[in-house]
């Protein structure tokens, strides 16, 4: 049974809504830091902001583009094709500056912005790389991105705070508890549990 249409408009619109604020708060990890800090691999596996950032315009460029028949009109052609390397949309190559990576994104953004206002969340689409699976709606799509941005923009969080400190989902939205934290006692509490717990690991499950 499907919903009353003020229902699904309203669904349709806190998705919308979530998405965009992901969107922002990844962008806001990536700006107001050297070229450097943004290219940076802050873990073992080379995750790094512009990386990141890169990813996730791949990711929303196919699935509210390419996936619903409405591919991004003059798209770089590393958007589209098939890379060479497997991590090419994990780090900005020496060609690509963070400048022009903002911008695509925000490209992009909009061009998903408008499948998503133009589409029903029953609207059909088909993600070739999804197999037998691949027959999907607006409403599956939706819910798959919020997923994949709300992942990569917790990685940012962390790389952002290693970098300068910088915490929170947006300016003015530090989401975290205001004035009197000492966190450097905070830190060295949590320093001690750790130190204090079984070597060993466990199993819970």
């Amino acid at each position: 049974m499907s919903l009353p249409p003020e229902f699904e408009d309203e669904a349709k619109r806190t998705l919308h809504r979530y998405l965009r604020r992901h969107r922002e708060a990844l962008v806001w990890k990536v700006r107001g830091l050297p070229e450097r800090d943004q290219r940076w691999p802050a873990t073992p596996t080379g995750t790094n902001l512009l990386g990141l950032l890169k990813h996730c315009t791949v990711v929303e460029a196919g699935y509210l583009g390419d996936v619903f028949g409405r591919p991004v009109p003059d798209a770089p052609a590393w958007l589209t094709e098939e890379p060479s390397d497997p991590l090419a949309d994990l780090y900005a190559t020496a060609e690509e500056s963070p400048v022009e990576l903002l911008a695509l994104h925000e490209r992009v953004a909009a061009h998903a912005d408008a499948t998503v206002e133009e589409l029903p969340l029953d609207g059909l689409g088909h993600v070739p790389w999804w197999g037998e699976q691949g027959e999907v709606t607006l409403h599956q799509i939706l819910v798959h991105l919020l997923a994949e941005y709300a992942r990569h923009a917790g990685h940012a969080d962390i790389v952002r705070e290693g970098i300068d400190g910088l915490v929170g989902m947006a300016v003015g939205s530090e989401n975290l508890p205001e004035d009197g934290v000492d966190w450097a006692a905070h830190v060295a509490r949590l320093r001690d549990l750790a130190e204090g717990s079984a070597a060993e690991p466990t199993d819970r499950g």
